[in-house]
Order: C-alpha cells, then structure tokens, then sequence
C-alpha cells in the first residue's frame, strides 16, 4: 500500500518567516511541496504559469469557483487569487505534505472544509521582536510597519483554532519543531 501524504496549513503574521521555515524543510525533506495558487492578476516579470500561479481570465476562475474547483479564494485588490482543490489532492494522493502558505481567513475557510488537515501557527516570540524584524527588511514605512503590527496582533488571536502553534524564536529550532509535527502526523496516517 502506498503511503498517502497531507495538507498542512501554515499561517503566520507578516514577517514571521514562514516562507524561510518552508525552504529550510524542503532542505531536509523530500516529501514536501507547497500548493501553487490561481490568480487573475497579470504575471509579473519571471513569473511561469503553473510555476510560480495558475494565470486565470475572470471566466476561468469564476468557472472554477461555481465547479467547487478552490479549496478558498479571496479577492484583493480587484484580482482574484485561490488554491485549486486538484493540485493539493493530486500532491497528497502521491504521498507529498502538501503546504498551503496561507493567512489566517483563507486558513480558517480550509480548515472548515478539510478538518484533516494540519494546521500550524508560526508564532512571533513577541509583537517587539516582530516589530523590529520588520524594521530591519527596510522594505516599508513606519506607517505600513504599524499597520502590518495591527493586523499581526488580531491574527495572533486567532492561533488558538489551530493544531499546533510554533514560536520561531530559532529558526532552526522553529524548523526541527515542525518536522516533527510532520513525522509525528504522517505516522499517524500511515499507521
């Protein structure tokens, strides 16, 4: 029998690492992917459809949502973006833990629809520390910084609805906390 794989739902606030803890895993596992998303947003230099998103007409993706073909989908900025059903299905199906980098709406309307899934909160180890990392990326204003702390905040209370929460204080501790969930999860599964 072959061994089938998962969904995992990781949410974090802005700047919490969670797309550095996802590189790290695939460093030491194999079995990892994460879902690529649809959009109807136009590709950005570089951008390979089916690589990097889905690239979808309005129509398309209207068809997919009225065809219960998105696991969740939103709407930001006059685009639509989600995370078609059969990418994440067919990646489980092989035996992959399939990721869903997601923030905690999109998060909360996966975790309705698929209670099997894992969900993980990477957690700041305080809204200073988070503060600071943010101003460190030197990429925002202190105003957008602020705004990003706010929503950080009401995000964080959200994190009590998921299986596990995890503080990345140490990203390579952060790292060796969530392999285990992974190990831990699968042998349950395949058990």
């Amino acid at each position: 029998m072959s061994k089938k794989g998962m969904m995992v739902v990781l949410s974090a606030p802005s700047g919490c690492g969670k797309d550095t803890v996802f590189k790290e895993l695939t460093k030491i596992r194999d079995d990892v992917c994460e879902s690529i998303s649809a959009t109807t947003r136009n590709p950005r230099d570089g951008e390979i459809n089916g690589v990097n998103y889905y690239f979808k007409t309005d129509d398309e993706f209207k068809s997919m949502i009225k065809n219960n073909g998105l696991l969740e989908y939103a709407q930001y900025n006059g685009c639509y973006y989600g995370t078609p059903v059969s990418g994440v299905e067919d990646s489980v199906n092989q035996g992959k833990i399939c990721f869903l980098i997601i923030e905690v709406q999109g998060a909360k309307h996966i975790m309705e629809k698929c209670p099997d899934a894992v969900s993980i909160f990477l957690m700041p180890p305080s809204i200073e520390c988070l503060k600071d990392r943010l101003l460190k990326r030197n990429t925002d204003s202190e105003e957008m910084i602020l705004n990003r702390i706010k929503i950080a905040e009401e995000e964080i209370k959200s994190s009590s609805s998921y299986n596990y929460i995890v503080v990345n204080n140490d990203l390579q501790k952060a790292v060796d906390d969530i392999n285990k969930i992974l190990s831990d999860e699968l042998s349950k599964r395949n058990s």
